[in-house]
């Protein structure tokens, strides 16, 4: 069963990463020279996304963040002291962010917006990477691609959902980013060898066996 913890421990640190000493605001002109990746603003600021856990130079080519992602520091230094790691692309520290940190911050993205449409150029993106670089190295780190992760990041919360709910399998399937429903089907069967349907009535099963021979 997965581990909803490491989710909401995740998702906390992102929430706190913030709030740290050298942190400012995020002006209009901030935000303009962040949108258009103005050279000119380089070392008067660096810019963070709070739910990738990234900070860049102004310049970065990366795709902006949603405004109200971001946060504002005066050093490379202060970013880091607030948790967030340097860019693959635009390197701010001058230094290359070390693979398998790369990866650490690319799961965990996925494990917290697993349920959101998530492909391999939208997870560049995010992530701050090339759709190939990111496939390589992903495959590198953990042994499988990046929609390998993703599929099954949701089938083992599709797993969870299916034994403690009562929700339809049609239902389940939206809830972890699956909304066609026969694509579902086949998929969990293809990393289960079970259709949801006969997973939870297996484990159901099996859950009142073991509660008879506690009696």
């Amino acid at each position: 069963m997965i581990d909803m913890s490491n989710q909401t421990n995740r998702q906390s640190e992102i929430e706190c990463r913030s709030n740290v000493d050298g942190e400012e605001s995020l002006t209009e002109e901030k935000w303009q020279a962040i949108l258009n990746n103005d050279a000119s603003y380089e070392g008067r600021f660096f810019y963070a996304v709070k739910t990738t856990g990234i900070f860049c130079r102004p310049s970065c080519k990366s795709r902006p963040p949603k405004k109200e992602n971001i946060a504002i520091f005066q050093t490379a230094e202060h970013a880091r002291s607030a948790h967030f790691r340097p860019c693959k692309r635009c390197k701010p520290t001058g230094q290359r962010l070390p693979d398998d940190e790369w990866i650490t911050l690319v799961t965990d993205y996925i494990d917290i917006n697993y349920m959101e449409s998530l492909t391999l150029n939208q997870l560049a993106d995010i992530c701050h990477g090339s759709s190939y670089h990111l496939h390589r190295t992903f495959r590198k780190v953990k042994g499988m691609t990046p929609v390998d992760y993703i599929q099954q990041t949701r089938i083992d919360h599709a797993k969870a959902l299916l034994i403690q709910s009562k929700k339809a399998i049609s239902e389940i399937g939206e809830c972890v980013g699956l909304s066609n429903t026969p694509y579902f089907i086949t998929l969990f069967k293809k990393r289960t060898g079970y259709t949801p349907a006969s997973f939870r009535q297996m484990k159901i099963h099996n859950i009142q066996e073991d509660n008879n021979n506690e009696e």
